[in-house]
């Protein structure tokens, strides 16, 4: 995340926010915005389009697991 935010001259919280975004199923994602940059942050990642293949780098390391409790 640090690498492509770096090359993108952005924040990581940015690369995060518009990669939860480009996930399918995902319509409006939880941010708890507790100072005004966060705020920034979350707005400025809804005009962040990631590549293919920056999507397909953050997304590799993530293990989808079952929601505990529910089945």
């Amino acid at each position: 995340m640090t690498e492509i935010a770096g090359k993108r001259g952005v924040s990581n919280a940015q690369v995060a926010l518009a990669w939860l975004l480009a996930q399918p199923g995902v319509t409006a994602p939880i941010i708890g915005a507790s100072k005004p940059h966060h705020l920034d942050d979350a707005l400025a990642a809804l005009t962040l389009t990631l590549e293919p293949a920056e999507l397909e780098a953050l997304s590799r390391p993530y293990k989808p697991h079952t929601v505990l409790g529910h089945s």
